[in-house]
């Protein structure tokens, strides 16, 4: 299993950035697929998130602090996630990973990229 995220980088505020999660090693289309990001010094927390269209329809949600400026989207052909990201501020800074979950009666599913790094800074 191996989630590969890329598209971070340094931006100045105001700026856009698109991360990409590219996903192998199980059903992509099946799993909830979320974004977390860590400050530092912070938790890490979601940032948002997109269901597998099987459970409930490719559905989205986001953190207060970034409705209306970031947009999560997938591509199940691709086995890859979006992470759209607009009007940066510099407390966007983190490190953002990729999260893939899915839970069955058995058991859980819960795998994790190794992030990629976003530095909003003038």
């Amino acid at each position: 299993v191996q989630l590969v995220e890329s598209g971070g980088g340094l931006v100045q505020p105001g700026g856009s950035l698109r991360l990409s999660c590219a996903a192998s090693g199980f059903t992509f289309s099946n799993f909830d697929m979320k974004w977390y990001r860590q400050a530092p010094g912070k938790e890490r927390e979601l940032v948002a998130a997109i269901s597998a269209i099987s459970s409930a329809g490719g559905a989205t949600n986001y953190a207060d602090s970034v409705k209306g400026r970031f947009t999560i989207s997938r591509d199940n052909a691709k086995n890859t996630v979006y992470l759209q990201m607009n009007s940066l501020k510099p407390e966007d800074t983190a490190v953002y990973y990729c999260n893939a979950l899915r839970a069955t009666v058995f058991r859980q599913y819960d795998y994790w990229g190794q992030g990629t790094q976003v530095t909003v800074s003038s």
